[in-house]
């Protein structure tokens, strides 16, 4: 098993999945700006094309984006 590249990796969101653009150790929550490892990321907007630390992060940003 190949280790992943140190530094900040560049994805393309999908519906159900997300495609790897450049490697690296990890993305960044667009919520809270913390790291987020590829191998722990669950959470993902592809409209938005923004990666998530968790559900309550995504539940913040699509009530900022959508309204109550």
């Amino acid at each position: 098993r190949r280790l992943p590249q140190p530094g900040e990796a560049i994805v393309e969101y999908l519906q159900s999945d997300f495609r790897v653009v450049r490697t690296g150790a990890y993305v960044r929550c667009a919520v809270t700006g913390e790291p987020i490892a590829l191998e722990d990321l669950r959470y993902w907007s592809a409209e938005r094309q923004e990666a998530y630390a968790s559900a309550e992060a995504s539940l913040k940003r699509y009530l900022e984006t959508r309204g109550r």
